[in-house]
């Protein structure tokens, strides 16, 4: 039996998430913000992927990829908001050893999988724009439909080791999370075994996707860019610029936040803790809220037959 139990990790049954450390009093009210976008996230990705399903002429490899960031950003979302809720006003903290890392990969996979998904867009605008009569070649169906697995694969085959690697650990008896969701870190602290490995690797696959996925979006506008400037006709520019506009709008309100969150939580130790986690819900909730109705105001096409849905009657 002792070699048994030598051999097994131990695992505390549940862990007890604390919300916002050093800011206990004041979750109550941060809380109602967080529902207000969360609803307003539920509600304009779910109206985003009815209409460009019900509308044939929104199957294109923009409106498509469109549809795989509303989709990702309403799991990402609902991942850990609901919970969080139940934390800020219920004090609802604990959660099981196992739901956690469900969590945790849920969090950190569609992450990964929105990353890629702007990456993916970056590309359309790229072809789009650079080679417009190549387009639908380039970014046919099955390839659009291979970029989106690919995408969610990439996701599955980075995070789940991270997970993995956690199962076979051996936990303290200390099993409070100063966070509100089970963030990969924030797990690894609680860890009783050395941990470099894990955080090593948590450490390569932010930067494997943030380094791989921005270089391809800065080259893919840097292309952009030029092309446009080299149009003769300011009306095409105009309009070249204002598609644009709007996924550059959305790949800042996500990695802006993801890299803050990413460096301050490794190198960032004189920054107050309340603020690091604050910072992290923002492109969990930020980024499924502004998708929509950024896109959905900026892009006339899509306006127009969200307009025409709501006239019938959703």
């Amino acid at each position: 039996m002792s070699s048994l139990n030598s051999t097994t990790p131990s695992q505390p049954p549940s862990f007890l998430l604390l919300g916002i450390p050093g800011l206990e009093k004041e979750q109550f009210w941060i809380a109602f913000p967080f529902c207000i976008m969360y609803a307003i996230a539920v509600l304009g990705n779910i109206i985003l992927l009815i209409v460009i399903k019900t509308e044939s002429s929104l199957h294109e490899p923009m409106y498509l990829f469109l549809a795989m960031l509303a989709f990702t950003d309403l799991v990402l979302s609902t991942s850990m908001l609901p919970k969080m809720l139940a934390i800020f006003w219920w004090g609802s903290g604990e959660i099981g050893f196992v739901s956690c890392l469900v969590q945790l990969f849920f969090v950190h996979n569609f992450s990964a999988v929105e990353s890629g998904v702007l990456m993916a867009m970056a590309l359309d605008r790229y072809f789009a724009i650079c080679y417009p009569l190549r387009h639908s070649s380039i970014l046919s169906m099955p390839v659009v439909t291979a970029l989106g697995s690919l995408v969610l694969l990439r996701g599955v085959l980075l995070v789940a080791p991270a997970c993995f690697l956690l199962h076979r650990k051996d936990f303290c008896q200390h099993r409070v999370i100063c966070h509100s969701y089970c963030e990969h870190m924030a797990v690894v602290k609680l860890v009783c075994e050395d941990t470099r490995v894990n955080a090593a690797y948590g450490i390569f696959v932010a930067l494997a996707l943030t380094v791989f996925d921005i270089t391809v979006i800065v080259v893919s506008y840097t292309m952009i860019l030029r092309a446009v400037l080299r149009l003769s006709s300011s009306d095409t520019q105009h309009k070249a610029f204002n598609t644009c506009v709007s996924h550059v709008c959305v790949i800042l309100a996500f990695y802006v936040p993801v890299l803050f969150t990413s460096l301050t939580h490794r190198f960032g130790h004189s920054i107050p803790q309340h603020i690091h986690i604050l910072v992290a819900h923002l492109y969990m909730v930020v980024p499924p809220t502004l998708n929509p109705i950024i896109y959905g105001v900026r892009t006339k096409q899509l306006k127009d037959k969200i307009v025409v849905l709501f006239q019938k009657g959703i």
